[in-house]
């Protein structure tokens, strides 16, 4: 008994601590996402076409936005795999769907925005910023 019940102890640190950093590294992810699109529209603020500049930005921080919800969402996980009560699973599974939900129409949106770049011919003016 003494060893499960240190076993049981040990697995509920290391599920809190890795909670922890998938929490913190989802928000490094944002904070990342954020900067490199900042960059992104500072390098190319000139540029003519403002719309593909625009789509791009788009594109490198929604990339990221969906890494940091995936993330969030493993670290939903880990918090209910210890000693799971009926209110830590109605909690994650609202979570999940929630996160599922903006992840999808995220990725959906990004579909489009690729499509979008990957176009060859230039965009009309009523589209540029």
């Amino acid at each position: 008994m003494g060893l499960l019940h240190y076993l049981e102890v040990s697995l509920g640190e290391l599920v809190a601590i890795s909670k922890i950093f998938l929490e913190v590294f989802s928000v490094i992810c944002v904070i990342i996402g954020f900067f490199k699109a900042l960059q992104l529209a500072i390098k190319f603020n000139k540029s003519r076409n403002r719309y593909r500049i625009f789509n791009r930005v788009r594109l490198k921080f929604g990339m990221w936005l969906s890494l940091a919800l995936e993330l969030q969402l493993g670290a939903d996980i880990l918090g209910t795999t210890v000693a799971p009560t009926l209110e830590t699973i109605g909690k994650l599974g609202v979570n999940a769907i929630i996160r599922t939900f903006l992840n999808y129409f995220l990725a959906k949106e990004l579909e489009v925005e690729i499509e979008l770049e990957k176009s060859p011919e230039p965009l009309p003016n009523d589209l540029l910023l």
